[in-house]
């Protein structure tokens, strides 16, 4: 599963949005039913989840932390509990409550950039996004890439 892309909505008054139509024939090229939702740990953005990478990350998190440890247990716990379960409607429309829009800081305009195996929804205008300065983002993947960078040459 690979969603990519960036794309703008708008959410109607109930607070609805519709997946983009690239994002729902990922899913469904993948027979993905439902999605969870959550603010990610790091951004003022939501992130969805597919079922299955959900499935991944709470297995991969779970099996991290101790459920003999208080603090590992509430740390997974707090990861866990702050989820909404999302089901498109027929017409590829799913609802954001109010409270995950406020944690967000999310207004009746949103973007939606796909991650990989996760699509993010962030407010729509200047500065909604977790995005660099073009010149700090070349230098960073530099960084990150180049020769005595952090990440293995794949090549």
């Amino acid at each position: 599963m690979r969603f990519l892309g960036n794309i703008e909505a708008k959410l109607d008054a109930k607070g609805r949005v519709f997946l983009p139509a690239a994002f729902r024939k990922v899913l469904q090229g993948a027979g993905e039913q439902g999605m969870v939702m959550r603010k990610d740990v790091f951004q003022a953005c939501l992130v969805l989840y597919p079922e299955s990478v959900w499935g991944e990350q709470m297995d991969s998190l779970r099996s991290r932390l101790s459920r003999w440890d208080r603090d590992e247990q509430q740390l997974f716990r707090q990861f866990v509990s702050e989820v909404e379960p999302v089901a498109l409607d027929a017409s590829g429309r799913f609802l954001i409550p109010r409270r995950c829009l406020r944690q967000a800081g999310i207004g009746q305009d949103v973007r939606f950039i796909g991650m990989g195996d996760t699509i993010e929804i962030w407010p729509s205008g200047p500065g909604g996004t977790g995005f660099v300065d073009p010149a700090a983002f070349g230098e960073a993947l530099q960084r990150a890439m180049g020769p005595g960078g952090s990440s293995a040459d794949a090549g």
